[in-house]
């Protein structure tokens, strides 16, 4: 067998979709779809309050009603992320050694190990996209600035569906209204004309504030006489009984363009939001999906993950492949102005 008989785009592929799938809160909240193109439409529904039917008599014609639809629809090109690894000399002899030799459980191994590498460029990708996910259901938008290129989109929250609190107020003070601020908020949508927010999502630094506040541990201890400890549970079946909303705990990392460890997400920021996904994780068609479908066909792609492009290319000097990922994608914020961004610190 040959070298690309072992490394191609199916097999790797292959790879990568047995691998055991990872479930996170932002990935729920923005499932993966597929379009042609390059562009994203950034649709954005206003959700107009009901208007009651009017009285009629039989055997009257009905009254027309005006379609009373706002759909405002941005067009944004989808950023275009591409990287690629190269077998390493080394690892190549070996591999060619080992296929010489018909030693399987070896060509096995090596081949685990260099398919790791493919797999931490498609966690990579994935890692972009769960980052764009992450700042999108904090703030409302994307602000992603790097050497290579800027990511940026702006889902244009509604000004009264956001809010900074300040001195007193803010959650860090064991004093402060937090079921108040919570209610306000929720009030604050649902006369918009929005279902109220079943969710809020913070980081568990966050959560630490609503346990440490004096009014919702006074009342905690107040329902259990004798209570001493506050336990975490506690406050989720609080915030779900007196608020009825449940709690998302945002947390997770990933290693940055320069090589430092950052989190997906910010503390002191809190997000309610309605039940059900709340927007997509949109894939375009790469120029090498697009080769493969409607041009020359010459380049070995396979597609995973609903959208991620490999690619794996021969090479002459030195012999060897290289494989490279590729993605075109953003997500659609499409129930943005259903949903409460705050800072509370």
């Amino acid at each position: 067998m040959t070298l690309e008989e072992y490394i191609n785009a199916q097999q790797i592929a292959l790879y990568i979709q047995n691998l055991p799938p990872e479930t996170t809160i932002d990935k729920a909240l923005f499932p993966p779809i597929k379009q042609f193109g390059t562009e994203i439409e950034l649709a954005k529904g206003s959700k107009q309050k009901p208007v009651v039917l009017r009285m009629s008599t039989f055997d009257v014609a009905v009254k027309p009603r005006a379609l009373n639809a706002t759909i405002d629809i941005k067009k944004k090109e989808l950023p275009f992320f591409k990287e690629s690894v190269m077998i390493k000399e080394k690892d190549r002899v070996m591999l060619m050694l080992a296929m010489q030799s018909n030693n399987q459980n070896l060509v096995e191994n090596l081949t685990a190990q260099i398919y790791g590498n493919y797999q931490a460029l498609v966690d990579g990708a994935e890692a972009q996209m769960r980052r764009a996910r992450a700042q999108a259901i904090q703030h409302g938008e994307i602000n992603i600035v790097t050497d290579d290129g800027d990511i940026v989109a702006d889902y244009e929250v509604p000004e009264d569906h956001k809010e900074v609190l300040t001195s007193t107020a803010t959650w860090n003070n064991a004093d402060a209204d937090i079921v108040g601020d919570i209610i306000r908020w929720q009030n604050t949508l649902v006369n918009d004309g929005y279902s109220k927010p079943t969710t809020i999502l913070l980081t568990e630094t966050t959560f630490g504030y609503i346990r440490n506040n004096n009014a919702i541990r006074n009342e905690l201890m107040a329902r259990n006489l004798g209570a001493v400890i506050v336990t975490d549970n506690d406050i989720v079946s609080y915030l779900s009984t007196k608020l009825g909303i449940g709690v998302g705990i945002l947390n997770g990392t990933y290693i940055s363009e320069d090589g430092s460890s950052q989190n997906y997400y910010d503390d002191d920021y809190i997000t309610l939001i309605p039940s059900g996904t709340i927007g997509t994780t949109v894939y375009g068609t790469t120029p090498e999906e697009a080769d493969k479908t409607f041009g020359s066909g010459k380049h070995d792609t396979a597609i995973v993950n609903t959208g991620v492009a490999i690619t794996t290319m021969a090479k002459e000097d030195p012999v060897t492949i290289e494989t490279k990922v590729s993605q075109l994608a953003l997500p659609s914020f499409t129930r943005v102005d259903e949903c409460f961004f705050a800072q509370v610190k």
